[in-house]
């Protein structure tokens, strides 16, 4: 193949997504959406107050967990400029359902899941694959040192129940970067997550006694964790890594080949707010999420012309090849741990 017919392949496939219509915006989709998930946040917080002491609060914040996350979902449609064509409104959007709804910094989300769509999996520039507390390739592995180093002997145990912290990362991730960072518009970023603590902490703490209204934060905080990275987890883990000494790639392979869709029904796409077609959505974010579904085969059928491998599997599959490479990833750290004595082990680490 040459390099100008790889050059065109995305054109080509481009060309096809645009006469079916599918970059064509959604208005009324997104405003049947976003009354629904606002009717349920709205409602949920109604229902908080109206139960006040009851032990029956904590349904409430397993629900609300869900509703967060369809926030998130929204908001994540909104930096991808699928509702509003103009900058200043998808910034103004964001902030009010990110940084006030949900208490996640909506700049430093941006910024951060901008670079990862620039350049998908790669160990280099992809921060979603950076090596902190979980290593994802064995080269990772064999550099790791202190608490990574034994996390990551057993990560493919410990992933779920590490996703249970990551509602709390997600606060404390923007309020870092606003004080640590040159977020753009930081102070208001700061003052907007500010004020969906003290919203919030006022709301939970002011009807219910001290211990259930922890419990409620507890659930809430920690199932919002657990949706938000089983949401985001499947779509690219175990899938191939790049780095600098990779062959470079044209745009339509880097997206494809790095990415995994999960099949499934209508239930499928609301539960993952469309990424579930995560191939679809790399090669057109700015794609209303709706659309992805009916892109889908369009993709698939383009891929397979050209000679792309294309990957769609099952929901519990792609769960199952996510811990997959997660053990395989950790294996030269098993190994270190049962090459050396294990009090000596202890002291490295």
């Amino acid at each position: 193949m040459t390099t100008s017919s790889v050059r065109n392949d995305f054109a080509g496939l481009s060309r096809r997504i645009s006469d079916a219509g599918l970059t064509d915006r959604r208005p009324g989709y997104y405003v049947l959406r976003f009354a629904l998930v606002g009717g349920a946040y709205i409602g949920a917080f109604c229902g908080v107050v109206a139960l006040g002491d009851s032990w029956w609060q904590l349904a409430i914040a397993a629900f609300l967990a869900v509703v967060f996350a369809q926030v998130a979902l929204l908001a994540h449609d909104v930096a991808h400029r699928q509702v509003f064509r103009r900058r200043s409104t998808c910034m103004g959007v964001g902030r009010l359902i990110g940084n006030v709804g949900i208490g996640m910094s909506y700049s430093w989300w941006m910024e951060k899941h901008t670079a990862h769509h620039a350049n998908p999996n790669h160990t280099d520039h992809d921060p979603d694959v950076e090596a902190d507390l979980l290593v994802w390739s064995q080269k990772q592995a064999r550099a790791a040192t202190g608490v990574p180093a034994w996390f990551g002997r057993h990560q493919a145990f410990l992933f779920f129940p590490v996703l249970l912290l990551e509602g709390f990362y997600l606060h404390y991730a923007g309020f870092r970067a606003c004080v640590t960072r040159k977020t753009p518009g930081r102070g208001i970023e700061l003052a907007l997550l500010s004020a969906h603590v003290l919203l919030y902490v006022a709301l939970v703490f002011g009807v219910m006694p001290f211990w259930q209204a922890v419990a409620f934060v507890l659930v809430h905080q920690m199932l919002w964790g657990l949706y938000m990275g089983s949401t985001f987890a499947p779509n690219h883990k175990g899938m191939p890594l790049v780095d600098a000494d990779d062959e470079p790639m044209d745009f339509l392979r880097k997206q494809v080949l790095t990415s995994r869709n999960i099949s499934g029904g209508h239930v499928v796409d609301i539960a993952y707010g469309g990424l579930n077609h995560q191939i679809e959505h790399h090669l057109f974010p700015a794609m209303p999420s709706v659309n992805l579904r009916r892109a889908q085969p369009i993709v698939q059928a383009y891929c397979a012309e050209i000679g792309v491998d294309y990957l769609r599997t099952g929901l519990v599959d792609s769960y199952s090849q996510t811990l997959r490479s997660l053990y395989d990833a950790g294996a030269p750290l098993r190994e270190q741990a049962a090459a050396v004595p294990s009090g000596e082990w202890t002291s490295r680490v």
